[in-house]
């Protein structure tokens, strides 16, 4: 298990390790071109397909993506539904080729209020990719930041940890990405400059980038846009700039 950035300094490389990405302007792309919001969703899956073949390239070994909040279930109904035909459809038609191309394949949120269909679909995609090593590609889904702390708080009292045991260390082990380094580089698109509710136990010290592009657009070039402005960052920890050795900016 890797420790927190405040509990030890991460080691810095210049390709981030871990990327998180809210991915949003599906909605938008689709409205722009007078499209049903669907089409905008749909044209995102492929935009994620891409990405993913980017950072394995990249030597990225962990991405993160938000494809539906926990808040999101506040979206009109017809639209609620559509997102969970294309998950489902996505799940039935993209597993395979993760799996063929070495990609570790998992989700994370509360899915007990899928169907049962998308659960065996998301068990089933887990278990055959399980033991891939390219890269690991965590979909949050029906997922919150303040609900991944209170699941692990509730695991902790129902492990029967007492309260004078419970510390940093202790809490994370207990956090849905627990297994992995924490996100080294933030992106969300869509010109909102928020992370909603998002990995906030695991954003503490992760760079943050924000781009006006529409996530349906988000290519290539701006996945290496992101990941140069990632390389400019001084990324200190609570040290001073003389403390790394590094100009202030860059280190």
């Amino acid at each position: 298990m890797f420790k927190s950035s405040s509990q030890a300094v991460p080691e810095r490389t210049d390709i981030p390790r871990h990327v998180a990405i809210i991915m949003d302007g599906n909605g938008r792309w689709a409205r722009k071109r007078l499209l049903p919001r669907v089409a905008g969703h749909r044209k995102g899956v492929e935009a994620l397909r891409g990405v993913i073949r980017a950072c394995g390239e990249r030597g990225i070994h962990h991405l993160t993506v938000f494809a539906f909040s926990s808040e999101n279930w506040r979206r009109p109904a017809d639209e609620v539904t559509l997102l969970m035909d294309l998950f489902m459809r996505a799940l039935e038609n993209e597993v395979a080729k993760l799996h063929e191309n070495g990609i570790r394949f998992r989700v994370i949120g509360d899915l007990a209020p899928f169907s049962d269909r998308i659960r065996d679909l998301i068990r089933e995609a887990e278990a055959l990719t399980a033991n891939n090593t390219l890269l690991t590609f965590s979909v949050a889904a029906n997922y919150g930041g303040r609900w991944d702390v209170l699941q692990a708080v509730r695991q902790l009292i129902a492990a029967g940890i007492s309260a004078d045991r419970v510390d940093e260390e202790t809490l994370t082990q207990y956090l849905c990405l627990a297994d992995l380094p924490e996100p080294d580089l933030f992106i969300r698109t869509g010109g909102e400059q928020r992370i909603s509710n998002f990995l906030l136990w695991q954003l503490a010290y992760t760079e943050l980038y924000f781009t006006d592009a529409l996530w349906p657009d988000f290519d290539n070039a701006a996945l290496d846009a992101a990941i140069a402005s990632y390389q400019q960052r001084e990324r200190r920890f609570g040290r001073t700039s003389e403390q790394i050795g590094s100009p202030v900016g860059r280190q």
